[in-house]
């Protein structure tokens, strides 16, 4: 049978498709469980999948449309969520043996969301430990590979969900991002991925509404894919005291920014701060000469951020060790030893230690807000390499240059992390061995949907 959409349509065709009748959410669900069936094997995106409440949800979703019932933005669309993400009733495991059992009683706040758009729940995508470290491996599910060549990495965290979406086994994703882990995995899979303002999300339940250092947002395989997911994840919450104001409508259906008269700030490697694969940087540049071609005032410039460092690794430490500090005393045994390393090092850090990266935090924020008094958006590397071997547990050199520990290479996305900026990863080249290698754009806190009009400019530009 031939249908008018396929699971490498957009995601907002296929909701048109639904919502006129075009196709059932079922049909639309048993086009995703092929793929899932031809792919999933080797490549290890999906976990946790069921197809029978999969089912059930699709035919739900059917019997809501014929019944004239007013259905949400994602009606009948498959979906996965990232398996850090509590849906209720759902085996959610965090990728931790510890938490293999593990049964939320509800959803969380992200999950709340999509389901109450009407996305149909079909399983989890694989997640690193607790989601520590950009590559995807955990001693529950076992690694995920890079879609386009499976030797490779997926990135992380949200490996799982960007491996999904560029293999077309699910038409959107959802993750979250603390030191790049929505954007590292959307560079090396080919699709994009958007880490929004502090705010723009709401979290819910969280061990603490005031640790802002990680973020939930939407990937997808075009920007305005992913602003369509962005719209039904955004907006305030009265749970969540430090969300924005700005309804989700408001970032539904951006339009792309003209490049004339953009201004470009373009740096690879923030002033000396980035060791980063030439590969990489060259698909940066590109970038540059690409909107400097459209109109762009392109300009080398980029904002000190050499107190972000400290800020980010002390913040991390502290989180981790306040969230997991227990759970590695229960059971010393049970986490990968890089993990057990960052948690532990929270320990001996002082009230001092941690009033210090929050007021370096604090004025890393004045300093970007300084900076994009002159500049639109910031143009940098999303990761400083190109997907690594799955093998490896992270990259251990860059152009020859040893990286101390599993955090070195992922330092062009932390760095962004704690200024509290928008940030997104749009595709825009490969390497010479067809590696998929994405551009990061920066805006000012709080300009979300200007970065998502920049973000389709770029996405033109790549011929995307």
């Amino acid at each position: 049978m031939t249908h008018p959409v396929s699971v490498d349509s957009t995601a907002r065709d296929q909701a048109a498709a639904v919502r006129r009748r075009e196709i059932s959410a079922r049909e639309l669900l048993d086009l995703h469980l092929d793929r899932i069936a031809e792919r999933n094997p080797e490549l290890n995106a999906i976990v946790s999948l069921d197809e029978s409440r999969a089912r059930a949800g699709a035919l739900a979703a059917d019997e809501a449309l014929a019944s004239g019932a007013e259905v949400g933005p994602l009606h009948g669309l498959p979906f996965a969520f990232k398996d850090t993400h509590a849906v209720g009733g759902w085996r959610t495991t965090y990728g931790s043996t510890v938490m293999a059992d593990n049964v939320p009683e509800r959803d969380e706040l992200i999950v709340e969301r999509v389901r109450g758009a009407g996305a149909v729940t079909i399983g989890k995508t694989n997640v690193p430990e607790f989601a520590a470290g950009s590559h995807t491996f955990n001693k529950v599910f076992g690694t995920t590979l890079n879609p386009v060549d499976p030797t490779r990495s997926a990135g992380g965290s949200s490996g799982g969900a960007a491996c999904a979406l560029a293999a077309g086994m699910v038409p959107l994703a959802d993750g979250s991002d603390m030191g790049g882990s929505l954007r590292n995995p959307a560079s090396f899979c080919g699709v994009v991925g958007m880490r929004p303002s502090l705010g723009r999300v709401p979290e819910w339940p969280l061990y603490n509404q005031w640790e802002t250092t990680s973020v939930g947002g939407p990937m997808a395989r075009n920007v305005g894919d992913l602003a369509l997911l962005l719209s039904v994840m955004a907006g305030p919450d009265p749970r969540a005291p430090q969300a924005l104001g700005d309804p989700g409508s408001t970032f539904a259906s951006p339009a792309a920014a003209s490049s004339a008269g953009l201004r470009v700030a373009l740096s690879v490697d923030l002033g000396g701060a980035l060791e980063v694969d030439h590969e990489v940087a060259a698909v940066v540049e590109a970038a540059g000469r690409a909107l400097a071609g459209a109109g762009a005032a392109v300009g080398s410039a980029y904002p000190d951020l050499s107190l972000a460092e400290d800020t980010f690794r002390t913040l991390r430490a502290w989180h981790f060790q306040a969230k997991l500090g227990r759970l590695l005393a229960e059971h010393p045994d049970a986490f990968k030893p890089s993990l057990a390393d960052n948690i532990r090092a929270g320990e001996s850090l002082t009230g001092a230690d941690v009033a210090r990266a929050y007021a370096q935090r604090t004025a890393l924020s004045e300093t970007m807000r300084l900076f994009f008094a002159s500049y639109d958006v910031l143009v940098l590397p999303v990761s400083q390499v190109p997907p690594f071997p799955a093998d490896q547990e992270f990259p251990t050199e860059i152009n020859s240059q040893p990286m101390a520990s599993y955090l070195d290479w992922m330092r062009s996305a932390y760095f962004i992390t704690v200024t509290g900026c928008p940030a997104i990863s749009v595709p825009f080249g490969t390497t010479a061995d067809g590696l998929p290698v994405g551009v990061q754009l920066v805006a000012r806190h709080g300009a979300d949907r200007r970065l998502l009009e920049v973000a389709l400019a770029v996405e033109e530009l790549a011929g995307r």
